[in-house]
C-alpha cells in the first residue's frame, strides 16, 4: 500500500504540513477535549502552512505559466513532481549528495521538457483542449510505466543533508526542523527569481507579449516557438525541483504526482489563470487552510482547499488576479 500524499502529522510523511514538533510529536487538536493550541504550536503550524504553500507555488507556478501563456492543459505536470523526487533519490544514492542530485535532476528534467515540447506539445497549440487532455493523460500512464520499469514500485526515502539535519528547539518537547525552513527560504528565492525574470528581463517581455498576442510577436521577428519551448521547460523544471527538495521530508512512492496535480490546479484557479502573483497568494492561502484545517476541524480538513476555492470563485469567478480575458 502506498502512503497517502495528504499532509500528515509526522515529519517525514509528506511534502508539507502539520508537524507539531519533533519527528514523532503528535499535532494537537482543538476539537473534542484536545489541548488548546499554545503560541509555540501556533507558530509551528504557521511555518508548516508557509512551507507547504510555497512548495505548492513551485508546482503551480509552472502549471499556470504553461496554461496561461501557451494555452496548454498539461495533466502530466504532476508527473514531473514525481520524476523530480525519483531523480533526487536515484542521484543522491549514486553521488551521496542531495545538492549534486538536485543539479543533475534539474538538467535531466529540463532536457525532458525541451524534448517533449519539440516532439509532442508543439503540435497541440492550435488544437482543442480535449486533444491536450487526452494526450497528457496518456503521458501520465507512460511516465508511471517508465517509473515502474526504471525504479520499481517500492517506497524510498531520501536523507536530509547533514548540514540541515538539526532542529531548532522551541520548548522542552517542541522543535522545528531546519530543513523545512530551508525549503521555505529556497521557494521564496525561486519566487523572486521568477518575478524578476518575467517583469525585468527581455525574455520576460517576450513571454508577456507572446501570452497576449502570439501573431504580433511573430511579425516583430521574435521566435515565439523558442520562447514557448523555454517556458514549457521552465514550468516542468519547477515542478521537478519541488519534488526534489520535498523528497527528504517525504517518502518517494508511485503515483505521488496525482494529488499534487489536483491541488495545484486548485491553486491556479483560485489565483487566476496565467497570474504568477495570484498563484503565490493562492498557494499560501491553501497551505494555511490545509494545515490549520487538520488542527481545528480535522473532520473536514480534506475539503478545506476546495471550500476555499468555492468561496473565492463566488466572490471573484475568474480568480484573484485573472490575466486578460481568461
Amino acid at each position: 500500500m502506498t502512503p497517502s500524499p495528504r499532509i500528515p502529522i509526522r515529519a517525514r510523511d509528506a511534502p508539507g504540513g502539520a508537524v507539531a514538533g519533533g519527528a514523532d510529536h503528535e499535532a494537537p487538536c482543538l476539537i473534542k477535549g484536545c489541548a488548546e493550541m499554545d503560541v509555540y504550536t501556533f507558530l509551528i503550524q504557521v511555518l508548516n502552512g508557509l512551507q507547504y504553500g510555497l512548495l505548492l507555488f513551485l508546482v503551480a507556478s509552472g502549471l499556470t505559466m504553461i496554461f496561461g501563456i501557451m494555452g496548454i492543459i498539461n495533466l502530466a505536470h504532476g508527473s514531473f513532481y514525481m520524476i523530480g523526487a525519483y531523480l533526487a533519490w536515484a542521484f543522491a544514492a549514486a553521488t551521496g549528495s542531495l545538492f549534486s542530485a538536485i543539479l543533475l535532476g534539474l538538467v535531466v528534467s529540463t532536457l525532458i521538457g525541451v524534448i517533449l515540447e519539440w516532439t509532442v506539445f508543439r503540435r497541440l497549440y492550435h488544437r482543442d483542449h480535449l486533444y491536450q487532455v487526452l494526450l497528457t493523460f496518456g503521458l501520465i500512464m507512460i511516465f508511471e510505466e517508465l517509473r515502474s520499469m526504471t525504479f520499481g514500485d517500492d517506497v524510498h526515502s531520501v536523507a536530509i543533508p547533514a548540514v540541515f539535519s538539526a532542529a531548532i528547539p522551541l520548548t522542552d518537547t517542541l522543535s522545528y526542523p531546519v530543513y523545512r525552513l530551508v525549503i521555505s527560504a529556497t521557494c521564496l528565492v525561486v519566487a523572486m527569481l521568477i518575478y524578476w525574470l518575467i517583469q525585468h528581463t527581455r525574455l520576460g517581455m517576450m513571454i508577456r507579449a507572446g501570452a497576449s498576442n502570439r501573431e504580433m510577436v511573430q511579425v516583430l521577428g521574435i521566435d515565439i516557438k523558442l520562447v514557448y519551448t523555454l517556458v514549457f521547460a521552465l514550468g516542468l523544471a519547477l515542478a521537478a525541483f519541488a519534488g526534489m527538495i520535498a523528497a527528504p521530508i517525504s517518502t518517494v512512492y508511485p503515483n505521488m504526482g496525482g494529488q499534487i496535480l489536483i491541488i495545484s490546479f486548485v491553486v491556479v484557479v483560485v489565483g487566476g489563470i496565467g497570474s504568477v502573483k495570484g498563484t503565490l497568494l493562492a498557494a499560501l492561502m491553501i497551505g494555511m487552510a490545509d494545515t490549520f484545517g487538520k488542527i481545528v476541524l480535522p473532520q473536514i480538513a480534506s475539503m478545506s482547499a476546495y471550500l476555499l476555492m468555492a468561496a473565492v470563485l463566488l466572490w471573484r469567478p475568474r480568480g484573484l488576479f485573472a490575466v486578460g480575458g481568461r
